[in-house]
């Protein structure tokens, strides 16, 4: 079987899905591999060192789509403008493809996948699971933010992060606010605090105390359940109304003490959470700084604007995306691992051997057979077409 990597096409993406080393790897699981030549010029990787590894460089785009029967990718598959296709519709009929697929807000992309009966999977719906760590490319990702929000905010504070005892004074160390104590939010507390700022951080799942303390940062949190808080694979979940109100009161008052805030609260398939108002940005101190690592999905601060940078009330608001791509290399190589780990897990001599029953194969798929298979971006693509057509949805209960 023939798996295909193409040179990704989105703004200022610079990863590709696999490195040489990956390469190597799918090679000796029995695949041909096909790469798109200049696919690796984001990471500094010539079309040569592919070729070294095993590789086929291959020039045209369309002409890498219509070969491979499996395409890894980074993002999901979006229009080409200079061909003037969708790559949902490139892919083969009845290929695979594995990417970061995001279907609750890609339902239309789901469609047409199904449309074309390609089978696919989406790998930042791993189960969050011992057996699946080393495929969890999401979490991959949200370590890198994690670690580029804090020197954002350290780059553009009045303030310096550390304690200084100097002959002109002692200057104290920089407050710093973590909302959200994810993978996102672990890894910024962790570097704030390599940085020397004083750290908290704020979440409303009470277990993710104990690694919040274990990293030197004071917990804040309001006494809210397990069962309130998260979903079965360990995500977080929307709350409810009075759930939020408790942790809005708490979250509110640490604000205003904070000289930075780096917020990270995401619920998959939904907008992120208003968590920071403008009321709370014009209580902040002067020259504070917020981080909005969900600013792609709405932001947490009611002032984010995504992809780029706002002041407001004398506070300077960043709004990132995609910040994995500001570290294209290390990027690269810790999704290609997550990515060939995952293809070598549903793989068997040479081929694609798709074990329903098990819970990486099944909780990551999204399409097969011509169908949508993934329940919540069903519903979702079934309300669109609906909408579309002028009718209302019908319901799938």
């Amino acid at each position: 079987m023939k798996v295909g990597i193409p040179k990704e096409i989105g703004v200022n993406e610079r990863r590709v899905a696999v490195t040489p080393d990956s390469v190597r790897q799918i090679k000796a699981a029995g695949y041909e591999v096909l790469v798109e030549s200049g696919a690796g010029a984001g990471i500094q990787v010539a079309d040569s060192a592919f070729q070294e590894a095993g590789a086929s460089v291959v020039q045209g785009t369309a002409d890498l789509w219509s070969r491979s029967e499996i395409v890894l990718k980074i993002q999901p598959p979006q229009q080409n403008q200079s061909l003037n296709l969708h790559e949902a519709n490139l892919l083969a009929e009845g290929s695979t493809l594995i990417c970061m697929l995001r279907p609750l807000g890609n339902p239309d992309i789901a469609r047409m996948l199904a449309q074309r009966r390609v089978t696919s999977f989406s790998m930042d719906m791993m189960p969050r699971t011992t057996r699946a760590q080393r495929m969890d490319a999401l979490s991959s990702m949200s370590t890198i933010a994690g670690y580029k929000a804090v020197l954002m905010a350290a780059d553009s504070s009045p303030r310096l992060f550390p304690m200084l005892v100097t002959a002109a004074g002692t200057i104290a160390p920089s407050r710093v606010l973590i909302v959200g104590a994810g993978v996102a939010g672990l890894q910024a507390i962790a570097t704030a605090r390599r940085l020397g700022a004083v750290v908290e951080a704020y979440d409303v799942r009470p277990a993710v105390k104990e690694e919040v303390e274990s990293l030197g940062a004071t917990f804040v949190g309001p006494p809210l359940s397990k069962e309130e808080t998260q979903d079965a694979q360990g995500y977080a979940k929307a709350l409810s109304p009075e759930a939020q109100r408790k942790g809005l009161e708490m979250l509110r008052a640490r604000i205003k003490q904070a000289d930075v805030v780096i917020t990270t609260a995401r619920v998959p398939g939904l907008p992120a959470p208003k968590l920071i108002s403008d009321e709370d940005v014009a209580g902040m101190k002067p020259g504070s700084v917020i981080v909005d690592l969900a600013a792609d999905m709405g932001g947490n601060c009611a002032a984010t604007q995504a992809g780029t940078t706002v002041v407001r009330h004398n506070v300077t608001i960043h709004g990132p995306v995609r910040l994995a791509n500001t570290v294209p290399i290390h990027a690269t190589q810790m999704y290609s691992k997550n990515i060939t780990s995952f293809l070598l897990h549903i793989t068997k001599d040479g081929k694609l051997n798709l074990d329903w029953n098990d819970d990486i194969t099944s909780g990551t798929c999204v399409t097969r057979d011509g169908q949508i298979v993934h329940p919540g971006t069903r519903e979702r693509a079934e309300k669109g077409a609906a909408q579309q057509a002028g009718s209302p949805a019908r319901s799938n209960t």
